[in-house]
């Protein structure tokens, strides 16, 4: 009984995320209808035009882009954890994949392997939290995560809403 609500626990915070993540990636925290639409753009190239800044590759942009994606790899371990670790990066590239092409079918930002590449890293980096982690804590990792998920969650909640009043 304990499992099954810590699982619903874990689709309730996971879902959450889920959506914040694609408000902020897909609709860069506007509504549908505020998105500044412009032309397709594509680029097929890692760590090239899209991420050049002034001549130097903005590494800013790259790094956020696996911190974001962190909790995906996270929340599959919790959600799947008897997956190999092959398939346990799957949602991490798929959602970075999907989001992408979102992005190219709206107009909306660039569509870039350079982003699914630094997606799906931090899905990878999530996966490997997650296993040094589970180490420490054995069978309570997944509580500890929801408590942590949580608390992450009522904090960016807290943050995007100043962020929203502010402007």
């Amino acid at each position: 009984m304990k499992d099954k609500k810590r699982r619903k626990i874990t689709i309730v915070l996971f879902t959450l995320y889920f959506l914040i993540l694609v408000w902020i990636l897909l609709f860069k925290m506007g509504t549908p209808f505020d998105v500044n639409y412009s032309s397709r753009s594509i680029n097929l190239i890692p760590f090239s035009a899209s991420v050049i800044v002034n001549g130097k590759i903005y590494i800013k942009e790259i790094i956020n882009n696996i911190l974001v994606f962190v909790p995906v790899g996270i929340y599959t371990c919790m959600l799947n954890p008897k997956l190999p670790f092959v398939k346990k990066i799957a949602p991490a590239f798929f959602i970075s994949l999907a989001i992408e092409i979102f992005q190219f079918i709206l107009s909306i930002g660039v569509t870039d392997i350079t982003d699914l590449l630094g997606n799906t890293l931090g899905g990878i980096i999530g996966i490997v939290i997650f296993y040094l982690l589970a180490k420490l804590f054995k069978n309570k990792t997944i509580e500890v995560f929801n408590i942590l998920a949580f608390i992450a969650t009522v904090v960016l909640v807290g943050l995007l809403s100043i962020i929203i009043l502010v402007n």
